[in-house]
């Protein structure tokens, strides 16, 4: 049996007016949750579709759990689970219904009772699909990929569209997933969900992984534990002329600056006095630590949401 869950080799995909995954490598341990991030347009999806076997590559190489969607296609089917961005169900189905009937696609499936139990709908068991809050639909969405009892699982941004208490939930079920010995890849664009869930991640930008590694080693490689922040009233105005000044780095970002430092105590009494100096009408200081945000910002010069 090989380490590895998933394993990626010079995947490539284009379309008419754009390269959408160019030359992709990537690695999956067993039992680990992955993460691919990357802004809109960055190749997620289609690199996620290539590897459920929805879409045909261009180019390039992938093995899942040891397989190969050209010999084992059948087989991969029934070891994997897959949660779409979006998942259309009967408006008067209910959750009992589609996990029964999901299910009986499978030759080895798992118990409907336990799985709504997993994902917390055993009080809406018996509700019209239609009735269900967004929240409790993807739910059921993940207990539907989870309805072949897969050792493998793509969620493609799970928790995009809900509200702080579904998302949270939504990560308990995941967790779960992993302690049941489950590998889970996903796509997200909540930096502090890749944080929470994720053992490794991958950041992808115009079709190409361009970084990999925890999140802490990526936080880390970036040699800028903190970040100072000028807040204002309002939209920030353009620090090039205030960034010569200081002599240094100054990023917009809507209504802030940031500075990023390894030495915020140093910078601070040079960052008030040239403020002061250039009259710079900000409302208050703040030091933080580097995020994955952070990473992001630096690696693609975008933010996730982009």
């Amino acid at each position: 049996m090989t380490d590895s869950a998933l394993r990626i080799r010079g995947l490539r995909k284009a379309f008419a007016k754009v390269v959408a995954v160019d030359g992709v490598d990537l690695e999956v341990a067993r039992g680990e949750v992955f993460g691919l991030l990357g802004p809109n347009g960055a190749g997620k999806t289609t690199t996620f579709e290539i590897i459920e076997g929805l879409t045909l590559a261009d180019a390039g190489d992938i093995e899942i759990l040891g397989l190969t969607w050209a010999r084992q296609g059948r087989e991969i089917r029934s070891r994997i689970g897959v949660q779409l961005q979006s998942t259309s169900l009967f408006n008067k189905i209910t959750p009992r219904e589609a996990l029964d009937l999901y299910g009986s696609y499978y030759p080895k499936r798992r118990d409907t009772q336990e799985l709504l139990e997993l994902v917390q709908l055993v009080d809406k068991a018996d509700a019209y699909h239609i009735t269900l809050s967004g929240g409790q639909q993807q739910r059921l969405a993940l207990a539907l990929a989870l309805v072949n009892d897969p050792e493998l699982v793509f969620l493609d941004e799970p928790t995009t569209g809900l509200d702080p208490q579904a998302r949270r939930s939504l990560w308990d079920v995941v967790r779960r997933m992993k302690g049941e010995g489950r590998t889970v890849v996903l796509t997200t664009h909540y930096m502090d969900e890749a944080e929470a869930l994720c053992d490794r991640l991958a950041i992808m930008d115009h079709g190409q992984v361009i970084a990999t590694g925890t999140p802490a080693s990526l936080i880390s490689d970036l040699a800028i534990p903190s970040v100072v922040e000028l807040t204002f009233d309002g939209d920030a105005p353009d620090p090039t002329a205030f960034a010569a000044k200081l002599g240094q780095a100054v990023e917009r970002r809507t209504d802030l600056w940031e500075i990023p430092t390894p030495d915020p105590k140093a910078l601070l009494n040079h960052l008030l006095e040239a403020a002061e100096s250039a009259a710079v009408p900000f409302l208050q200081v703040h030091i933080r630590r580097a995020t994955l945000e952070d990473v992001f910002l630096h690696r693609t010069g975008r933010s996730l949401r982009e």
